[in-house]
């Protein structure tokens, strides 16, 4: 088949701070493995000097020029929910969507984050201690994390949130799905780290643009395991102190690949091949890219 004659898709990630992402590269590559024309663009509304109020306008011009789809990021992921037209059940259980497929003229609202840490949780960490697990930050990612960890078996997660609201929104939602004493808002992280098994950083902080750590490095010891949503760096000053002291690790890379797995699904309607996209993000990170 002609380059010209192979099926087009264009799609696209929206977010802040977004150009050092490794989702477009991953997505067009895996779509030129399975004989697409895929294109995939970032729409950073930093680098355009917009902000999340801008979502309505960056969807219609999506739609308007065929986006099959549009991934979502910080801080876009539950301020773009009263634009959607509906949910899958995940995404509105979580509150929260990181991919809107465009399609017959409806925006369909969906949630790869929660598969895509669940997979990387499962391969990275799966024998690790789950009486106790301390997540901080309840955003959008937050959100995907908790039910995650939950769902694979944590007994009792405490969210912090620099928003107390927003924690405790979260809980709400938790509880209700999870049962009883399975999730509690807290305020004092250093208190809860005391009988912790693991510690999940949901926040950007970490990232290069807001570089640093979400609680000071005393509070980490050998026992812990520590985990971290931010890819890029791959190894955050988090991630780096707590091998320091000895704790098992997973950085962000998993979850990155694995929710986009589940975005090249929904927009292409093809089945990517997961551990051909793993192997092009881990060299792409070898790179420095």
């Amino acid at each position: 088949m002609r380059w010209d004659e192979q099926p087009a898709v264009l799609e696209g990630l929206i977010g802040s701070h977004i150009q050092a992402s490794l989702t477009p590269a991953m997505h067009e590559r895996e779509g030129a493995e399975q004989g697409l024309r895929l294109i995939y663009r970032r729409i950073d509304i930093d680098v355009l000097g917009l902000g999340p109020e801008a979502l309505p306008d960056l969807l219609a011009a999506a739609e308007w020029t065929g986006f099959a789809g549009v991934n979502i990021t910080f801080p876009c992921k539950q301020s773009v929910i009263p634009l959607l037209h509906d949910l899958t059940d995940e995404a509105r259980a979580l509150g929260a969507v990181n991919t809107v497929v465009l399609r017959d003229g409806r925006r369909i609202g969906h949630n790869t984050d929660c598969s895509g840490f669940a997979e990387a949780f499962r391969r990275s960490l799966p024998d690790v201690a789950r009486r106790h697990v301390v997540m901080i930050g309840a955003g959008g990612a937050g959100a995907a994390v908790a039910h995650a960890l939950l769902a694979e078996g944590v007994e009792r997660l405490s969210v912090h949130d620099a928003e107390a609201s927003r924690a405790e929104a979260l809980v709400r939602g938790l509880l209700a799905r999870f049962g009883a004493n399975r999730a509690r808002a807290i305020e004092a992280v250093a208190q809860a780290m005391g009988d912790a098994d693991g510690l999940v950083n949901c926040t950007p902080v970490g990232m290069t643009k807001l570089p640093g750590m979400p609680l000071p490095a005393a509070l980490l010891r050998p026992e812990l395991w520590v985990a971290d949503v931010i890819y890029f760096p791959i190894e955050t000053a988090l991630l780096r102190a707590a091998r320091a002291a000895g704790c098992r690790t997973l950085d962000g890379g998993g979850m990155a690949v694995f929710q986009a797995v589940g975005a090249f699904r929904l927009f292409t309607g093809i089945a990517p091949d997961p551990e051909r996209m793993l192997r092009h993000f881990t060299a792409m990170v070898q790179a420095g890219r």
